[in-house]
């Protein structure tokens, strides 16, 4: 994989080139900026930006400016490569309060030779409804430990009006669920996006993620995206690399809360 190349065409196609993630939500591009804007429930914020040291403390402004007026928390999602290269220091200073850094990891789906099935006594359900969303949601907040509310909403907006673009699924041993993961797809974009697989503590070790990983890439590659993406915490990237997921870049969420 040429890196330097791949990494382009996903600022590109992903980030300056951004579509909605979910149903109301809409992209607003405005100087050097392009950011979603949606609802309390949805993903808020800044998807990429292409500023320079003269004009990034006016557009952090702008950015506080107009989210705030919406009355939304929102993430400023800041890769390794962008520039200013001081733009997190600016944007801590503003107010902005970074996240755990994770890697933006990309893998050819042509490439992968991913043959993993979950461990006995397990199987993978779709989760295609309101009751599969509930399991899929139980499981993130287990794992995690955060509130699912916002995912909760999230997924069954988006199966309810572009079912297409989303694949959730969630691992049962007998009738507990014990991790999920989900796979979101835009049409027409060469990457497809691996999000939220997680797998609580009791099951950790057994091979649960890699499956979740397996399945996925399948169905993207059956679906004809070239690219699989992933932002993979410190836990995950040493399994992804493994798989032959390639390290591009790194991706560091800076919140903002009025």
């Amino acid at each position: 994989m040429d890196h330097a190349s791949v990494l382009a065409l996903y600022d590109r196609d992903m980030r300056e080139g951004a579509r909605p993630d979910g149903p109301g939500a809409r992209i607003e591009r405005t100087g050097d900026v392009v950011r979603q804007v949606a609802d309390a429930h949805g993903w808020n914020g800044v998807v990429w930006s292409g500023l320079d040291r003269a004009g990034a403390d006016r557009a952090i402004a702008e950015q506080i400016a107009r989210f705030t007026s919406l009355g939304r928390d929102f993430e400023w999602k800041l890769y390794g490569h962008d520039l200013p290269h001081d733009l997190g220091a600016r944007l801590t200073a503003a107010g902005f309060r970074p996240e755990p850094e994770e890697t933006l990891m990309i893998a050819e789906t042509g490439t992968l030779t991913v043959e993993a099935r979950p461990p006995a006594g397990v199987r993978l359900l779709p989760a295609t409804d309101a009751a599969g969303v509930d399991l899929a949601v139980d499981v993130h907040e287990r794992a995690f430990g955060t509130d699912g509310t916002r995912l909760r909403h999230r997924l069954l907006a988006r199966l309810a009006a572009d079912p297409d673009t989303i694949v959730a699924v969630v691992a049962l041993a007998g009738e507990e669920p014990v991790a999920a993961a989900r796979l979101e797809l835009i049409p027409g974009a060469r990457f497809a996006g691996l999000w939220g697989g997680g797998t609580v503590e009791a099951w950790r070790g057994r091979g649960l993620y890699r499956a979740l990983v397996a399945h996925r890439a399948h169905t993207a590659a059956a679906l004809g995206y070239r690219y699989l993406q992933v932002d993979a915490s410190a836990r995950s990237r040493p399994i992804l690399e493994r798989l032959g997921f390639q390290p591009l870049s790194t991706t560091t969420p800076y919140v903002y809360e009025p």
